[in-house]
């Protein structure tokens, strides 16, 4: 029989018990640690006095309280910081890198975007810190790595979906290269930081040590380039802009109906054929030119054109209701309004609403990861407020009374 206490442990958040010092900014590392805060990891963000994430300036829009008054917080910094607590620490000092320093002894994990070699110059680089806690996996995200000629070049979100080839590829064909509509080379660059992260301490249970993570934006949106890559790597052809088009499966994209547009995502043959039925034109799966995928892929053009003028006989509403009763993949493209206001988003719990004492609550999108038996839910605080923590967590962690606190806050260091 399982004791009470091991069922509570068995039903746990997966990463309880684990601490992480988050010294990132922005997307990609604050990203991160909101997901390892989600899977139960205490995150302890650490920000510079005065000033803290730079995203809690990136607005409008900006919170607003119960009352409708700007709380002076940018929406974007609440897209990556939940779960988390805040500590403003400054790191010019030796008073403050040595708060640092212990706090890395308390922790699992450092979790940091600085520019190659900046944390070095303040004693703060992996090297000098796993001397201290041989047990730390200190992860490092960086635009472009910390070996190769590029590893001192900054990394922004655009400029590596440009360079790792994704702008190639984005966009109609007859339009210029575009931007992807979210910064997915900073949130795959945080996705693969949370494996990484959870691969090394797996790992450090067998080894009992920690390591150093080295991980870039170019290097993670270059790896993300999968099937894309595939088609230059094996197959010799360099891939160019199809907007909604797939350019390996045909019909997969957007085409207008009577009423707005639809997506149509057919991914067999059988799904063809049961399009062409429903659509009162179950002769097109005869034709050789559309039989296969493969016939479609190569008579793209003459396939589209054939499925278009179907599609436009109804408006999209009924062909989602027709074509999703015949088991056809078919969806609308909805807003972001929309997509909070999905019954689907509702029964998954997509959409929380965190409570804030001081700015009210804030409405934020949910973890996707869900589990059968760990306690899956998403973190529950809200993006703390800049420095909301930093007392009690520099009393809890390192024994800091008051009045050394008062004295290090007098002399600008927390």
């Amino acid at each position: 029989m399982v004791s009470a206490n091991r069922l509570t442990t068995l039903n746990a958040k997966p990463l309880a018990g684990i601490r992480i010092l988050d010294m990132s900014r922005v997307l990609a590392g604050p990203f991160a640690a909101q997901v390892l805060a989600d899977l139960g990891a205490e995150v302890i963000k650490i920000e510079q006095p005065g000033k803290g994430d730079v995203t809690r300036r990136w607005g409008p829009p900006f919170h607003s309280d119960d009352a409708g008054r700007e709380t002076g917080t940018a929406a974007y910094y609440y897209c990556a910081n939940r779960g988390k607590k805040s500590v403003t620490v400054n790191l010019a000092v030796s008073a403050g890198q040595e708060i640092i320093r212990k706090l890395a002894v308390a922790s699992d994990v450092l979790l940091e975007n600085f520019r190659t070699d900046k944390l070095a110059e303040y004693g703060l680089d992996y090297s000098t810190l796993q001397q201290h806690n041989p047990q730390l996996v200190y992860c490092s995200i960086t635009g472009f790595g910390h070996t190769g000629p590029y590893r001192e070049r900054p990394g922004y979100d655009l400029l590596i979906q440009a360079m790792a080839g994704v702008m190639s590829v984005t966009g109609s064909a007859d339009g210029p290269p575009l931007r992807a509509g979210i910064s997915i080379a900073d949130l795959s660059a945080g996705l693969f930081a949370v494996i990484a992260i959870q691969g090394a301490l797996l790992e450090r249970e067998r080894s009992g040590l920690g390591q150093h993570i080295d991980l870039s934006l170019f290097d993670a949106q270059t790896a993300m380039l999968a099937n894309q890559a595939a088609h230059y790597l094996v197959g010799g052809e360099v891939p160019g802009r199809l907007g909604s088009q797939h350019p390996n499966i045909v019909p997969y994209q957007a085409f207008a109906t009577s009423e707005g547009y639809i997506i149509l995502a057919i991914a067999s043959d059988e799904q063809f054929a049961r399009f062409a039925a429903v659509a009162g034109a179950a002769e097109l799966a005869r034709d050789e030119r559309f039989a296969t995928n493969a016939a479609r892929v190569r008579n793209r053009a003459a396939t589209v054109s054939a499925v278009g003028d179907l599609l436009k006989q109804r408006p999209g509403a009924e062909w989602i209701e027709l074509l999703s009763a015949a088991s056809i993949p078919a969806g609308p493209i909805n807003n972001i309004a929309e997509v909070f206001d999905n019954p689907q988003v509702k029964a998954r719990d997509m959409c929380l609403e965190l409570s804030d004492p001081v700015t009210g609550p804030v409405q934020l999108p949910g973890s996707p990861l869900h589990y059968s038996r760990s306690d899956s839910s998403a973190a529950t605080t809200p993006p703390p407020a800049m420095g909301a923590d930093t007392d009690s967590v520099l009393s809890d962690l390192l024994g800091l009374d008051k009045e050394r606190l008062t004295a290090l806050r007098d002399k600008g260091v927390i």
